[in-house]
Formats: C-alpha cells, structure tokens, sequence
C-alpha cells in the first residue's frame, strides 16, 4: 500500500496547456512546463534596431580627417549588412510561413476541412449536441440526461469482483451492463461496449462475398441467430434428437441407463455443460507476482438452476422460498414441450429441485469465500479424486480438455473445496437410491441443465418462461442481435479478432497509445504531497511498462483462418445445429487458452489490460464511432485519448491518487468550480465530496490535460490537422470530449457533476480556449483559481 507523506502542499497544479502552433488569439494560453516548446531562437526587436544603428554613431563620432576612409568602409559594410540582412530576412520569413500555416490552421474558417463520410457523420452529431462554447451557461447540464448532483448520489462501493478469480479473470474489467428499453438519449451516451458490439454487428452484417470461408461461416452462423422464423419452425425436435443421442431420459420413459460419469464427461466435452461443478482455465494469482504465465484447470461450484440465497448467520444457502412455485411451474412446463407425460411431470420436477437444493446448501458467495481463503486452493487430480470419489475427475477432465494429456499429478485449482466435498455423497446417495429405478433423477438433472444451455438456440416458448423466473442469468431485456453477436464471440472469436485487426488504423492507433502514455508519465511529476519512496516505487513500475496495441500474430492470414475452421459445417437455416458447433468450438476454445502461454486478444475487450511488463489495449478501443482514421485528430484524442488517459490512471494510480494531497486539493478546487457556476453554494445545495469523489474528479480533470497534452504532441510530431464544422483545433477538441463523457464504466457512479464542466474549469485559464466559457450573469468566475 503506498503511503503519503504529510507535507503541505500548494493547492493548484499548475494547468497551462497550450498548442505548439497556436494562432494569435490563443497565445495567451500558457500550458505546464511539459506541454511547452521552447520559442525559436531570435534576437529581441530591441538587439537588431541598436545592431543596425551602430554604424552611424559610429560614423559621426569619428574626426574628419578619418572620414573618406570611413565612408568607404561603411560601403562595404553596409553592402555585407545588406546581404546578411536580406539573407536572415529569407529565413525568416520562410520560418514565418512554416509556423503560420500551423498556427492559422487552429482559427476557425481557417481550418482544412474533414470531408470524408465519417466526418460527415460527426459533423451531423456533434450540430445537434450542446455547443460548450456557444452554451456556456449551462451545456454541462444536459449532456448525459442523468441526475447524479444529488448527495444521496455518491455510488456504491467499488469493486464488485474479485480479481484473479475466473468470474474476473486475467483482471478484465467487469463492467456494469446498463438494461432498459432503447431511447434516444440512450443511445447518445451508448456505452463503449455497446458500441463496439455495434460494430461487429456492421460487420458481421455486410454483404461481402470475398472473405474467407471462415469470415463467411461466421456470417452465416450470426445470420442464424437472427434467423427466427426457422428457430420457432424447428421447435423441440432438435433437442428431443439430441437427448436419445445421449442415452435417453426417464422423463419421457425411454432411457438406456447409461453410465453417470459417462453422461457426464460427454457432456462436458461436446456441450460445454457442467451441472455438478463449473471449469475455468487460469493462471494462479500467487505465481503471476513471481511472472510465471503457467495456466491451470480451476474448479467452481456450478451455476445451479434454482433460486439460491444466502443466510450469513447460518451461514449455508438455501432455494428462495418466493421464487420455489413459479419456479416449479417453469419446470413443469419445460417438461411438458418436450413431451413428458402429465401424469409423472410432477415427481420428476420434485426430485429435481430437491436434489438441486441439496446441493445448494454449499454453495457459498465469491466475497465469503474470499475472506475463508477458500480461493485458488492447489491440489493433485489425484488428490481430488480422494476428496469427492463420486467423480471420475481424471477421466472427466481428460475428456473436456482431450487431446491434452493430463495425469493424476496435476495440479487444479479448487474455488470452493467445501462444496466440491458435500456434492460427492450427495451424488452417491442419488446414485444408490434411484438410479437402480427407472425414476432416473440424476439423468434428469443433467438433461435439464443442457436445456439451460442450448436455451439461445430453442423457440419463443422456452425463453418466455425463463423470462418469468430467475433461472441462471437470463437477460430478456437484450435485444436479439447483441445476443447473437456474443453468441458468435463465444466461438468464433478468432475470426471477429482478424476481421478487427484488418479493419484498425494500426499507426493512427499506436502513435495515440505511445503519445498518451509519454503524457501520462508527464503528470506524474504533479503528484504533491506523496512519500517519495512510494512515488518512485510507482515511477519505476510505470518506466518499466511497455504500452503497445494489444495483437497477436498466431493467425497471419485467411488461409489459416480456414484451416482453422475447415472441419466447421454452418447451416443457413438451423440454428439449433449450428450452436451446438459452437458449444464444441468454445471447449477447444478453453483446451487453447490451458494449452498456450500466451495470452489471446479479447476481442470483446473495451478497456486496456496490465498482463506483466505490459500494458495491453485492445483493438476494440479503436472502434466507430469513437475513432477513424479519417477523423481530425482532435477528435479521436478528444475522446478515445481522454477515455485511454482514464483507463490508464483508474489502473496504475489507485493507492497513490486516493492518499496524494494534490489529488484533495484539485478534487476540491474543481467542486468549488461548480458549486460558483451553478450558484449552488448560495442556494444551500452544497455538499461536501467523499474521498472517492475527489477522486474520481481528478482523474478525469487529469486524463483530460493528459489528452490534451498529447494532441498537442501529435501536432509537434506530424504538423497540421483537419477539422469539422469549421471549428479551431482547439474547439473540436473539447467539443468532441463532451460527446462522449458520459461513458459509463463501474466509476461513473462517483462522479458527482457532469465531465463535461471540466472543459469549463480548463478553459478558466486565459486564453486557453478559443473563445470565453464565462456565462455574463456571472462575472465572480473572474476570481476562481486555475486547477
């Protein structure tokens, strides 16, 4: 835990940003000592005026009788002045023009315009969103539509998952998925993820017959999904097939009593369905501190069907009693479409729940587990099979991760080792007792658990009843084709990775990350207040990284791709076997991830990744419509700069940014900020920041100087920009920060006013902005510090 010091600090930060080739009515704009350029080299105006009179005093002080001499070699000197002169005179207006082309290209009606497609789009967005220069009253009040300047508004406590645990695995960031119906001003503040899944979706969705065989499968299966007519044609036949493959049921009176362990290995490798216990791949957070990449099988209590809560005094789950009759009804009716006679429905629904919530008892919450150290408990196969006989785990696991050659001496890791040894004589008493019958209750539960999971690919009838009780995770609000693009993820994720990978602005994307990170490395020299120690812990951390465009070169090309995909047969019309390809592409999907050591691109992922020595951001942070390559680089550093600057800082600065007392002294500064502007302060609407809050306003404050400092390092590196709508650099830049500062990422919650204020706290310093953010009503703002 970093630690600060107590020493006093002064309270601003100093924020002075200002563009390497600024025109003159921004020149006031004095940015901190690390965005500035030194002014090129000249002599003051005062030096040359007395350069070029010296010879005349010097002239006239001389006697005559040195005159004649003196007049002829003024001539000569004045002949070499004139040259020189005129030379210097060349120079400096060819520097003149280089500059000036620079510095007119940020005035407004100077600008080269954008006048590609993407930037025609933008254009027609960014005219019917809040002008914060033409509105700079009150802009910063409308843009998300939400009302989070409440003191009951001050969020729920961070960190909802556990890292290093499969439910968080590999530290990818759980984000929250915002559910309701689709509105206008929803889709104004659509989230990243969202809207990379929008992306796929054009995509997937585009009528290009040249791609590979393996883009084109991948195209058919999406269409599939979306396909709904032929999925309620089909109806229950498909699954009823599948059944007797597996053996039969005694549910419909026809089950060839197949072996347990038997059912339940095939289950696992060719449905990727786990009724009894779940199967993560993973790599042990106690060896990632020592960079060992070894990933290991982990074992997790299952995700049970039935409505569980937990009872902390008892400390035991148990089946929601509110939710036990709808819940048996949905079974029953399950039953019924396929088939079941109404006669035994009811007992086989009976021992199902009862066996279900037997198992239950044991299933315990992530946090509790947590705080026993029941988490990522390392144990032999052979070991296991000692702990919970009722499973055949060395033949189980060989079978979901075959052709791999596991042996009983390797080590798996155990997410809840007290359940794993309730579930083996619960499995044993239901083995002894009924299996002998023809009542079957364990067949019955696993069949009912694939049902679970083929329920994306059954009809209409299967998914409304799910909709009306809360089995597993359904999510009835999503609409059909975000399903289907996840669907499509989950199996053929390495296509959607190659199709992204040809379609990013590799440079665009990699100069951005690099000028960024350079920027970012630049503000930690702000930090006040801090243990030195501590802060050079950090400093050393962040100089060892490596930031690059998060990509991998195992698949080069599309004849790899097919190859990959050659034994993958995708019908146009029948979803129901194409998803039951796709349960088998996502276990050789896992059989990879055990199997290679390094990590694979997440081609859902929206947020960058610290894996090592390396800081990883995903091609899906590259995405329309918040970056082109066609777009005004102001644009693109406007928003996925800022969004990349604070990624970067909620990542590497946790401890350091809640304890610095410059991180107080800005959160506060800036809330003052508000608290003038809106007037609240003398209405009595104040409230005083948590720690969290201040927090949270100065990483955003933060990463949109760091942005900022790093567009105007891109126009130092590569001079000149384009622009839309005629707007100086400048002004596109902060105005295309206000479009997207609602993104809703698990912080938001603590950020008690609207980002799009800072572009009125960051233009508080003269000149900075192109023209005055000062409301004329309120002429106190004349007197607010710069943050």
């Amino acid at each position: 835990m970093l630690r600060m010091s107590d020493t006093p600090i002064e309270l601003e930060p100093q924020l002075s940003i200002q563009p390497p080739t600024q025109p003159e009515v921004e020149r006031g704009l004095q940015p901190p000592p690390l965005f500035q350029l030194p002014p090129p080299t000249q002599d003051p105006p005062e030096t040359q005026h007395q350069t070029q009179i010296q010879p005349e005093i010097q002239l006239s002080e001389s006697g005559p009788e040195h005159q004649p001499q003196a007049v002829s070699l003024w001539v000569k000197h004045r002949r070499l002045l004139l040259l020189l002169w005129g030379s210097a005179a060349l120079l400096g207006l060819m520097y003149y023009i280089h500059q000036n082309r620079n510095r007119s290209s940020d005035q407004p009606g100077t600008v080269t315009p954008c006048l590609s497609p993407a930037c025609q789009w933008a254009s027609a967005r960014l005219s019917m969103s809040a002008d914060p220069f033409k509105e700079p009253c009150d802009y910063f009040l409308f843009m998300c539509g939400s009302d989070r300047l409440t003191q009951d508004s001050r969020g729920r406590h961070r960190g909802q998952g556990i890292p290093g645990h499969p439910q968080n695995q590999n530290g990818k960031s759980a984000w929250p998925e915002r559910k309701g119906e689709r509105s206008l001003r929803e889709e104004k503040v659509m989230d990243r993820k969202t809207m990379l899944l929008q992306y796929i979706r054009e995509i997937l969705e585009s009528n290009d017959r040249a791609g590979s065989s393996a883009v084109q499968k991948t195209k058919r299966f999406f269409n599939s999904c979306l396909d709904t007519r032929s999925i309620e044609t089909a109806g229950v036949e498909p699954f009823l097939t599948l059944i007797h493959k597996l053996g039969g049921w005694a549910v419909s009176g026809q089950w060839n009593k197949t072996d347990f362990n038997s059912t339940l290995s095939l289950l696992m490798r060719d449905y990727a369905t786990f009724p009894f216990f779940n199967l993560y791949v993973g790599r042990d957070p106690k060896e990632i501190s020592h960079e060992r990449n070894k990933r290991y099988i982990q074992i997790d209590q299952p995700d049970l069907l039935i409505p569980i809560e937990w009872n902390s005094k008892s400390q035991k789950s148990r089946a929601k009693a509110q939710t036990l009759r709808p819940f048996m009804a949905t079974c029953q009716r399950y039953l019924a479409l396929l088939g079941a006679p109404p006669s035994s429905d009811m007992m086989h629904v009976g021992m199902f729940m009862s066996l279900s919530s037997e198992l239950a008892v044991k299933a315990t919450p992530l946090q509790y587990r947590l705080s026993k150290g029941q988490l990522h408990q390392r144990m032999s196969i052979k070991e296991l099979q000692i702990q919970a006989p009722a499973i055949d785990w060395l033949g189980c696991l060989r079978a979901a991760f075959h052709p791999l050659p596991l042996m009983e001496d390797d080590h798996v890791l155990l997410h809840n080792l007290p359940y794993v040894v309730h579930m083996s004589p619960i499995i044993g008493k239901w083995l002894n007792k009924y299996e002998p019958s023809n009542s079957a209750p364990l067949q019955t539960y696993m069949v009912l658990n694939l049902l679970h999971t083929l329920m994306p690919a059954m009809d209409s009838r299967f998914s409304e009843r799910e909709k009306n009780v809360s089995v597993g995770d359904a999510d009835g609000t999503a609409p059909r084709w975000r399903r289907c693009v996840l669907e499509t993820e989950r199996g053929f994720d390495s296509v959607l990775t190659h199709l992204l990978r040809e379609r990013t602005a590799h440079r665009e994307a990699e100069e951005m990350i690099e000028n960024i990170f350079s920027a970012f490395k630049s503000k930690l020299h702000e930090l006040k207040g801090t243990n030195q120690k501590s802060l050079q812990s950090v400093m050393t951390k962040v100089q060892s990284l490596i930031p690059r465009l998060w990509i991998t070169s195992e698949i080069s090309g599309d004849a790899e791709l097919d190859m990959l995909f050659s034994t993958v047969s995708v019908s146009t019309h029948s979803f129901f076997s194409n998803y039951v390809q796709l349960l088998s592409l996502w276990q050789k999907r896992r059989r990879r991830l055990l199997s290679e050591p390094s990590e694979p691109p997440d081609v859902l992922s929206v947020t960058p990744l610290l894996l090592g020595s390396e800081l990883l951001f995903p091609l899906g942070m590259f995405v329309p419509p918040l970056f082109h390559p066609t777009y005004p680089r102001a644009m693109n550093y406007g928003v996925v700069g800022f969004l990349i600057a604070k990624d970067i800082l909620h990542m590497l600065l946790p401890d350091i940014s809640s304890q610095s007392e410059t991180v107080h002294a800005v959160g506060e500064c800036v809330w003052t900020h508000y608290l003038t502007v809106t007037e609240k302060a003398s209405r009595g609407g104040a409230f005083s920041l948590s720690s969290a809050q201040r927090q949270e306003v100065w990483v955003q404050f933060s990463a949109l100087q760091i942005a900022l400092q790093a567009y105007y390092q891109s126009l130092e590196n590569r001079p000149g920009d384009t622009s839309i709508s005629g707007l100086s650099h400048t002004h596109l830049f902060l105005s295309a920060f206000s479009q997207v500062n609602c993104d809703f990422d698990p912080y938001h919650e603590f950020m008690p006013l609207e980002p799009s204020f800072l572009i009125k706290v960051i233009c508080a310093r003269s000149h900075l902005c192109p023209t005055s953010l000062q409301c004329p009503s309120q002429t106190q703002q004349h007197s607010l510090q710069t943050c």
